[in-house]
């Protein structure tokens, strides 16, 4: 059964008891005084995908960044974008000059081509151009439960832990999407891992797209996840990304045009302080075109729903 199969009920059993087993680091024990100065302060930091705009050329996206609201990129590769693949095209030295000819900072990669477990080259290449993290999901088995769930996920920690030594090595992030499909996609997959390999050097990239759309759930995740949320992507599922459909039916999965109401959602981002970066996203369909037609028209897009999101920073 995957996650948006999930009824109601049963999910926030599962999570309940999934957050009352794991020992995720919280942010309760912070002093008074500091939860009240960082709530006055608080403000969702912005990072632009850059596969939004397709597969437009580096020097065409990199303007638009501080547009957006945003001083940070996030790279995608095919087939998502081809901007992971132009960077190769254009050197090293290249794409150092672009990122400061536009007052923009690397911030992450996405690239799901190569699988979390063939990620130490991305870290290191990451690491050069000055960003922090690198994004993947997890690969199959999906579903588990009890003591199937536990087992693979203990084998997963295996595994990944000679690569998180080079992420800490490197002073680079790994964040895990809780991609629908993945092993670690359920909350109870997220919190055990993260309880399993305590190193502030892992965390979740959250979706919520992959997530029952059920706010007072995805809250509860975000404040028991705390500090090892490390990426979060304002994305709900509106109407799919699966098929064809109208623009306007595919652009539901963009806050402040679909039925979410994102408020619940950054209160309790705001409740855990949260640091991390903030990215509009949707996948349109097919992979690898803009959302929308021109570069203008994705940039307007993008701060529709950043401005959304801001005003549910004030609400909340």
């Amino acid at each position: 059964m995957t996650q948006t199969q999930l009824g109601r009920r049963e999910f926030g059993v599962r999570l309940a008891g999934a957050l009352a087993a794991t020992a995720v680091p919280s942010l309760a024990a912070k002093s008074v005084a500091a939860e009240s100065a960082a709530e006055e302060a608080f403000a969702l930091k912005y990072i632009v995908a850059s596969c939004m705009y397709g597969k437009a050329p580096l020097a065409e996206i990199l303007p638009e960044v501080r547009k957006c609201g945003a001083s940070f990129i996030e790279i995608w590769a095919e087939r998502h974008g081809n901007q992971r693949e132009q960077i190769d095209k254009l050197g090293e030295e290249r794409v150092r000059e672009l990122l400061d000819e536009h007052d923009v900072k690397l911030g992450s990669f996405t690239c799901f081509k190569y699988g979390i477990f063939n990620m130490q080259d991305e870290m290191r290449l990451v690491k050069r151009l000055g960003g922090d993290m690198v994004i993947c999901n997890t690969g199959k088995p999906a579903g588990l439960t009890g003591d199937e769930l536990r087992s693979a996920v203990a084998g997963f920690v295996e595994r990944l832990k000679p690569h998180l030594d080079v992420a800490e090595e490197l002073g680079i992030t790994i964040g895990i999407e809780n991609h629908g499909g993945g092993l670690i996609s359920s909350p109870e997959s997220q919190l055990m891992v993260m309880e399993a390999l305590p190193s502030q050097r892992l965390g979740i990239a959250m979706a919520p797209y992959h997530l029952p759309q059920d706010t007072d759930l995805i809250s509860r995740l975000i404040r028991g996840l705390g500090e090892r949320l490390v990426h979060f992507q304002a994305w709900e599922h509106g109407m799919g990304c699966m098929k064809k459909l109208p623009k306007e039916q595919e652009l539901l999965q963009l806050p402040h045009r679909g039925p979410l109401d994102w408020v619940p959602i950054v209160r309790a981002l705001k409740d855990i302080n949260y640091q991390g970066r903030t990215e509009v996203f949707m996948h349109p369909v097919p992979r690898g075109i803009p959302i929308l037609e021109t570069t203008d028209a994705v940039t307007a897009e993008i701060n529709r729903a950043r401005n959304y999101l801001d005003n549910c920073v004030a609400k909340a």
